[in-house]
């Protein structure tokens, strides 16, 4: 099971972008489709997908938040053909943010907005091509710029089976970018594939809860851990999210609750969700009993 989980925040859109995400890339599908009620924002669809066999979740819960290139998903491909035929797919209706074309890194690469706004950059790999297709990318920009390389070295220490790998640096004469900062750098968190890079440029967008990241969790040992090691902004915490200290969200929520939410009656779900909605760090054992219909 994939420890951690991309989690895409919508408008009213998440089954309509799953559904289309799931068209237009290969070995991808929509898995389920849960609609809870009585939230902040009403109705709320909860759907889980799986894009190239990875796993990837999505909300509609109202126009809260917009998706930035802050985080960008990266799929690599090993023919330039497929690139062009995705390229095709995500960009119609969308903003190019580098124009598809061969730069000195990929000879065919691009990245853009979609019609939803998620940034993608699609690449040419050739056989180099290894390991996980599709990499979620922080950039670390304003506030936080130059903190790639501790925040990398920081979520390695929280998560087991985790490094990082070698990395690419900016040289001198590179300005606004410092030398040493990091052009990108890839690692690996619970042996998941994720790429960092640092921007000086200027920018008008940082992390977000748009896009979170779901730390899926067995036992309220491990809640406690993820939450006491990550969560830094004591205003954000709320229904399982939380916001690190570089401002990146996550969600820390337990594997049992998934399955309540699924196969729960009715009366169950109700429960469940009024119950997880008075929580900021998740507690398992009243999620359980809130289910069950029991008293403490």
């Amino acid at each position: 099971m994939q420890k951690i989980t991309p989690h895409l925040w919508f408008d009213t859109e998440a089954v309509e972008a799953a559904e289309f995400y799931s068209s237009a890339l290969p070995d991808s599908r929509v898995i389920n489709v849960t609609t809870i009620h009585d939230t902040p924002s009403g109705d709320t669809d909860i759907v889980s997908f799986e894009l190239m066999g990875q796993p990837f979740m999505a909300i509609s819960a109202g126009p809260l938040f917009k998706f930035t290139p802050a985080v960008s998903f990266a799929i690599s491909f090993t023919t330039k053909e497929e690139v062009d035929a995705l390229w095709a797919r995500l960009s119609e209706g969308g903003t190019a943010l580098m124009p598809l074309d061969a730069y000195p890194f990929s000879e065919r690469y691009g990245w853009t907005e979609d019609r939803y706004g998620l940034s993608w950059q699609i690449m040419f790999a050739g056989e180099e091509q290894e390991g996980e297709r599709i990499t979620p990318t922080l950039m670390f920009v304003g506030e936080v710029y130059g903190k790639a390389e501790e925040a990398m070295n920081f979520y390695a220490s929280v998560f087991p089976s985790s490094k990082v790998t070698p990395i690419l640096r900016y040289g001198k004469e590179e300005e606004p970018d410092e030398e040493g900062a990091i052009r990108y750098a890839s690692f690996q968190l619970a042996g998941q594939e994720f790429a960092a890079m640092d921007s000086a440029r200027d920018h008008d967008f940082g992390f977000n809860e748009a896009i979170s990241l779901l730390v899926s969790c067995e036992t309220q040992e491990e809640i406690d851990h993820y939450w006491d090691s990550l969560s830094a902004v004591p205003e954000a915490e709320q229904c399982g999210w939380l916001k690190d200290r570089y401002g990146l969200s996550w969600q820390v929520v337990p594997t049992a609750m998934d399955d309540m939410l699924r196969a729960g009656t009715e009366e169950q779900t109700a429960r469940v969700t009024e119950a997880f909605l008075k929580m900021k760090k998740f507690d398992l054992a009243e999620l359980q009993r809130a289910y069950e219909g029991s008293e403490a």
